[in-house]
C-alpha cells in the first residue's frame, strides 16, 4: 500500500471538530476482562479525552478476551459494520492504543482505508497522529512494532507452556474425557492444576478400547462406526451428554493421553495443521489404558485404515482377498472361476500378474479356492486352538474378569 493511495484514503475522512465517537475496548484474554482494570481504565480516559474535546459518545464496543492479531472478534465485526452503514452512526472510532485495534500491520491498515472510504477515522489516544505523510509513516511504524511484539510474547508464552506441561501441570481448556482438572498446589498467586482420573469416565474409555479389541461379548474386534452406534444405542453418551460420533470414537482411540502421555502444542492454533513431533511437549498423566492394550489397537486401526488396504477387501466375500500374494512376483492373488462341461463352476486363486500377461510376465500357479481356503483355515486352527495357548488365554481372561469386578465395585463406590 503506498503512501499517495493512504493519504488519498484518509484525505476523504472528515475533520473530525465536533464528532461522533465509537469507544472500542480490549483486552487479550478473559482472566484480564474478570479481574484486570484494563477495560474500566480504557474506558475512563477515552471518556475523559471526549469530553475534552466536546465530542460525543455514540456507541461502545467492548472486546472481553480476544486477541487482536485477526479480525475473528465479535464486538469488532460488529463495530465495523455499524461505521459501513450510510451514514454511519458515528464518524470517528477511539482507541486507547493502535495495539487495542489491530496487531496485524497488513490488516491494520487495510480495515484504516476501509473505514476511511466511508468517511470514519480511527484515532488512538496515547499516539495522537495526524494525516500528514509523516504521521501515515510513523503509523505504520508503531503498528509493524505491535506486530512484532505480539509474536515475540506469543513464542515466551508458549515456550512457558510447554515447559510446564513438561512439568506435569494442565495448560487449560477442557479436559480429555475420562480425567478432570484438579488443583495441585500454588507458586506464587498462580494456582497449578494437574489431570486425574475421572472414575465413571474412565470407564466409558476402558469399554471402547475391550469393544475395539474383542467386541461386545468376545465376539470379535470392532470399528469405528460399530462401536460409535452400540454406545448410542446403549444410552452411553460422551462427557457432554451428545451422542458419539466416528471422530470421538476415533479420538479416544488413538490418544496418548490414556497411556500417561498427554501431548500439548500438537497444532498450529490459527490454521490447524499438525506440527512436527519434535515441537510438542509430553506431559505424564495417569495411564486409563495399558500400553499392550493402546498398540493392539493402533495396528487394528491401522489394519482397517484404507490406506492399508481397500474396505472392500475387508468385508468383501472371498476369504483371502487382500491377503495372498505370488511368491514368484509378489503380486495379488485374485480370483478366477470357470465352468466344466457339465456346468459345475470352479474358483480359482491366480496370479493376477500371469492373469494380465500371461506367463511370460510370471510363472505363477493358479490354485483351486477351496483348497488353499481349507489349508489356511487348517493351519490358524492349529494355531489358534493349540492347547498351551488356550491355556495362557484363559489366565488373562481370569485376571481381566478380576479386574473388571474389582473395577465395577470401586465405581459403585464412587
Amino acid at each position: 500500500m503506498t503512501s499517495a493511495a493512504l493519504r488519498r484514503d484518509e484525505d476523504e475522512a472528515p475533520v473530525v471538530a465536533t464528532a461522533r465517537a465509537a469507544l472500542y475496548l480490549r483486552v487479550s484474554t478473559g482472566r484480564q476482562a474478570e479481574s484486570d482494570l484494563s477495560i474500566p481504565d480504557q474506558r475512563r480516559q477515552i471518556e475523559g479525552y471526549c469530553l475534552s474535546r466536546g465530542w460525543e459518545v455514540a456507541a461502545e464496543f467492548v472486546e472481553p478476551g480476544n486477541t487482536a492479531t485477526d479480525d475473528r472478534r465479535p464486538a469488532f465485526q460488529a463495530m465495523i459494520d455499524a461505521a459501513m452503514v450510510k451514514p454511519p452512526a458515528f464518524n470517528v472510532i477511539l482507541v486507547h492504543s493502535f495495539s487495542r485495534f489491530f496487531r496485524d500491520q497488513f490488516q491494520f491498515e487495510f480495515y484504516v482505508r476501509k473505514l476511511a472510504k466511508n468517511g470514519v477515522k480511527l484515532v488512538s489516544i496515547t499516539q495522537d497522529l495526524g494525516d500528514d505523510p509523516m504521521s501515515v509513516m510513523m503509523r505504520q511504524i508503531m503498528t509493524l512494532f505491535d506486530e512484532y511484539q505480539s509474536k515475540e510474547n506469543g513464542k515466551h508464552t508458549l515456550r512457558a507452556m510447554k515447559e510446564n506441561a513438561r512439568q506435569g501441570f494442565w495448560n487449560g481448556a477442557r479436559a480429555p474425557i475420562g480425567y478432570r482438572v484438579v488443583a495441585a498446589g500454588e507458586r506464587g498467586a498462580k494456582i497449578k492444576k494437574k489431570l486425574e482420573i475421572d472414575p465413571l469416565q474412565a470407564e466409558t474409555v476402558r469399554r471402547i478400547y475391550r469393544m475395539a479389541l474383542n467386541g461386545v461379548d468376545n465376539k470379535g474386534p470392532m470399528g469405528l462406526k460399530s462401536i460409535a452406534i452400540w454406545l448410542n444405542e446403549n444410552n452411553i453418551r460422551t462427557r457432554d451428554g451428545g451422542r458419539w460420533g466416528l471422530g470421538a470414537v476415533h479420538q479416544v482411540l488413538t490418544r496418548t493421553t490414556y497411556v500417561g502421555q498427554h501431548r500439548f502444542n500438537t497444532r498450529d492454533h490459527k490454521t490447524k495443521t499438525p506440527k512436527p513431533e519434535s515441537e510438542h511437549a509430553v506431559m505424564e498423566v495417569p495411564a486409563i489404558v495399558s500400553e499392550a492394550e493402546f498398540e493392539a489397537v493402533q495396528r487394528s486401526l491401522w489394519a482397517r485404515s484404507p490406506k492399508m488396504m481397500a474396505p472392500m477387501a475387508v468385508g468383501g466375500p472371498t476369504l483371502l482377498t487382500g491377503i495372498c500374494f505370488c511368491a514368484c512376483c509378489g503380486g495379488a492373488m485374485t480370483l478366477r472361476t470357470g465352468t466344466s462341461s457339465v456346468g459345475r463352476e470352479y474358483r480359482y486363486y491366480t496370479c493376477s500378474t500371469k492373469a494380465r500377461q500371461g506367463a511370460t510376465g510370471c510363472p505363477g500357479i493358479t490354485v483351486p479356492m477351496d483348497r488353499l481356503n481349507e489349508a489356511v483355515v487348517d493351519h490358524l486352527e492349529a494355531r489358534l486352538l493349540d492347547p498351551a495357548r488356550l491355556e495362557a488365554l484363559m489366565d488373562q481372561i481370569l485376571e481381566r474378569r478380576d479386574e473388571w469386578v474389582n473395577q465395577r465395585r470401586e465405581r459403585r463406590r464412587s
